[in-house]
């Protein structure tokens, strides 16, 4: 063998190691029983629980179980201790017979949840597997339509919640209470019109450390077809409208079903109202704080309160179920948008995990991640029926947004 054909054989040699090496690493980021998502580098996958059919939200209690709503079933499911694997085994059906519970807050031992118009709360009967009775706060809600999933949140002093539109693009009748988000006191008193003009918001967050209330509102569907676009021929709606990032403030109006984005007319409404009410209604709608690529279905999100993810305290992490209508399909992933420490504000974003692989093969769902006690985050995919726990397993002092894949 000559020199150039052995500087050949040494220069392949190396590169093979170099890529069974990284596909090596790859295959580190996930633990047993967890599809090949696609990981960013430091961050490690593994199953916390399996087998909870339509698996979507999720609540840590004090002591560090799990609490996972089944709305299909009107279940929420309690799972106790993990074991040293991190797999939560032991399951308990703690509540039953409560159809679309959704949302779900654990505030001094009592679980609050959201179900089929109302609000409710309940604590444990005794047994540390079963609640006891059940109480509820708020009666007579609105429900069901295309967007049932109720949204809850419970700050020092009040409540929050809402239900999204009927359909698509709907201009639901203020009377129904839909396209709103409303605020009570705990009692379930004192009810009052918060903001307006919400389309689907299926979870509400309150920024740590400050009062301000978020969240992320799907995007509407078939934008282009009024222009006569059809389903496999939406080169106008697959691109548009954006999931929006939103901070809502009392008062606030945010465009549904009217407007989208950052402003855009939806052609309906333009075609119905006329061009002058509809600037009118934008100089006075508020746009997202952040926007995210169309029909990402940005289900939920969380906020992460410390840097158990180096470099990414305060920032938020965005449960994206992925679209059902677009060509190629997209989303399918848990997204990290950043917050400027200066401004205050959204200033980027980046992948964590993607749960779609080349395409089409669609390896999980996700709908909710909450940050456990030590940091660590877990997300639930209602399209495999499980719950996955994220940990950090890079270098210290590395921040994540510096990383590649």
């Amino acid at each position: 063998m000559n020199g150039i054909n052995k500087l050949m054989a040494a220069t392949m040699a190396t590169l093979a190691l170099g890529l069974c090496a990284a596909a090596a690493s790859a295959a580190s980021r996930v633990g047993p029983g967890v599809p090949p998502f696609l990981v960013r580098p430091g961050l490690r996958v593994t199953l916390a629980a399996k087998g909870l059919q339509n698996a979507r939200f999720l609540q840590l209690d004090k002591a560090g179980r799990l609490f996972v709503s089944q709305p299909g079933r009107g279940n929420i499911i309690l799972l106790g201790h993990p074991d040293r694997t991190g797999l939560f085994t032991q399951h308990s059906v703690f509540v039953s017979h409560v159809p679309a519970v959704q949302s779900m807050v654990y505030r001094n031992g009592w679980l609050w949840f959201a179900c089929a118009g109302k609000i409710c709360k309940t604590r444990d009967d005794g047994t540390q597997l079963h609640a006891g009775k059940l109480v509820t706060v708020i009666s007579g809600l609105p429900q069901g339509g295309w967007h049932w999933w109720r949204s809850l949140l419970l700050t020092k002093h009040h409540l929050y919640t809402s239900i999204g539109d009927m359909r698509n693009i709907n201009a639901d009748p203020p009377a129904l209470g839909r396209e709103m988000i409303w605020r009570y006191n705990l009692d379930g008193t004192g009810k009052t019109l918060f903001c307006t003009g919400i389309r689907n918001t299926e979870k509400l967050l309150e920024r740590p450390g400050t009062k301000q209330i978020w969240g992320c509102d799907e995007g509407s569907d078939q934008f282009g077809h009024p222009l006569g676009e059809t389903m496999g021929h939406q080169e106008i709606t697959d691109l548009n409208p954006p999931e929006e990032v939103n901070h809502y403030v009392k008062g606030g109006f945010y465009g549904h079903p009217y407007l989208t984005g950052n402003n855009i007319p939806r052609y309906e409404w333009l075609k119905k109202l006329g061009d002058k009410a509809i600037v009118k209604m934008a100089q006075h709608a508020i746009p997202p704080a952040w926007c995210l690529p169309a029909h990402w279905s940005a289900v939920s999100a969380c906020f992460l309160t410390t840097n158990y993810f180096p470099g990414l305290k305060g920032d938020m992490v965005v449960c994206c179920h992925g679209s059902w209508d677009s060509q190629p399909l997209v989303g399918y992933r848990l997204e990290v948008v950043t917050f400027d420490h200066w401004t205050k504000n959204p200033s980027g974003q980046f992948p964590l995990i993607k749960t779609l692989r080349n395409g089409t093969d669609i390896m999980a769902r996700p709908v909710n991640c909450i940050e456990a006690p030590d940091g660590s985050l877990y997300f639930s995919s209602d399209s495999n029926n499980c719950v996955y726990h994220v940990t950090y397993a890079g270098p210290k002092g590395v921040s994540m947004a510096s990383t590649r894949y």
